[in-house]
């Protein structure tokens, strides 16, 4: 059984996350983590730019052209953007759990608005607007009005004494079971506003569903090779997942037993024997729910003690700066779109210089833009709120 120490643990990230050295393109970039967080449409961008200096339009031309990373709602109920020939796997067991859920849900509210037979009436509507997308691909608002029907409305999830129409839920399930993509962008590109669309007219054919089990196993073999070691937990956490699914997959896939630094038990990817090593330094600047940050339910080897600084009470990280493997500080943009990184411990003079060069370069890669985020850290809510307040006041 290997011995990972923290200092590979951290080199891997470097080299695997393509955050050392770039990626040849947006496709790499994204295989290069399995898949990118897709909550806020500005990260998918910021993600993939982190890792391979791609310009916006040739993102969107991998996102909406080439449509070779598609957007899905898949683990712990998140928007993903998977590599294209990831989609079947994660339709059939990551998201196709969800759908179950989400779905289960949504018949037992519309039996207490008073529907007879709620899990009828649920698969009528999702069929419904099913045929509605087939027909020609619309964003929720533009479907509600042609599906009378997605303006039912019923108690929204969670709030029993709030009524909402069930348009938007009976798109979830759709988007969850993989019949429906979000496809072109009514928005602009730091916003979504999916135009859905069937899954087979948006990648021109259906490609397909594995079954639960080959899901979990292809999901569990790309994660140990972009996130390797990890435990048991780390892979329940990610996936969503049951412990059962997660050691069945860890055995079909023969992963490798190891053990980190603390001497917890873990697993590396089968083909993955030898010790990691990343000679000479690095630093990044990543966005909100970045997929590296988010890519354990452990953090402490790349975190230390920052969480309270950078994660909100739900889990969900804002944007991080890195050196050498481990989370630094956080960064914001001013009110003239400059990136500025904010520390969260002292840097040394070369960590300080390389986190500079970075906001340099993601500065001209806003190109004048201001992004805001939904997930602020701790550290930078009373510095942003200062600067909105000189901004609109135009001190």
């Amino acid at each position: 059984m290997r011995k990972v120490t923290d200092d590979e643990r951290r080199d891997r990230i470097g080299l695997r996350h393509a955050l050392a050295t770039a990626a040849s393109g947006v496709e790499e970039a994204v295989r290069a983590v399995t898949c990118l967080h897709a909550t806020e449409a500005s990260s998918i961008y910021l993600s993939a730019y982190a890792r391979s200096r791609a310009d916006r339009e040739s993102i969107s031309d991998a996102l909406f052209g080439r449509r070779t990373v598609v957007r899905q709602l898949a683990m712990r109920r998140t928007v993903f953007a998977f590599p294209a020939d990831l989609f079947a796997a994660a339709r059939g067991s990551a998201a196709a759990r969800v759908a179950r859920q989400l779905t289960a849900r949504l018949v037992k509210d519309a039996e207490l608005a008073g529907i007879s037979d709620g899990a009828a009436w649920v698969e009528e509507r999702c069929a419904e607007a099913l045929a509605a997308i087939r027909e020609e691909p619309g964003t929720t608002v533009q479907l509600r009005a042609r599906v009378p029907e997605l303006s039912t409305r019923i108690a929204a999830e969670g709030r029993p004494t709030v009524l909402a129409p069930v348009g938007s839920r009976v798109l979830t399930v759709l988007a969850a079971s993989g019949s429906v993509v979000r496809g072109d962008n009514a928005g602009k590109w730091q916003t979504s506003r999916p135009m859905w669309t069937a899954v087979e007219q948006w990648l021109g054919e259906d490609p397909g569903v594995l079954d639960e089990r080959e899901g979990y196993r292809e999901l569990v073999r790309r994660w140990l090779w972009s996130f390797g070691p990890g435990t048991e937990d780390d892979l329940v956490w990610w996936l969503g997942a049951t412990k059962t699914a997660v050691r069945r997959a860890l055995d079909d896939v023969g992963a490798a037993p190891a053990e980190l630094e603390d001497g917890t038990p873990a697993w590396l990817h089968p083909l993955d024997e030898e010790p990691v090593r990343l000679d000479g330094d690095w630093a990044a600047l990543l966005p909100t729910l970045d997929p590296t940050t988010m890519g354990w339910r452990r953090r402490d080897f790349y975190l230390g003690g920052h969480a309270p600084l950078l994660f909100d009470g739900a889990g969900n990280a804002g944007p991080t700066a890195w050196w050498n493997g481990r989370v630094v500080g956080t960064w914001t943009q001013r009110p003239d779109a400059t990136v500025e990184v904010v520390p969260i411990e002292p840097l040394s003079p070369a960590a300080a210089a390389a986190l500079e060069a970075e906001a340099e370069k993601l500065t001209a890669w806003f190109d004048g833009e201001v992004v805001a985020t939904g997930y602020v850290p701790p550290i930078v809510r009373g510095r942003v709120s200062r600067q909105a307040a000189g901004g609109a006041s135009g001190r």
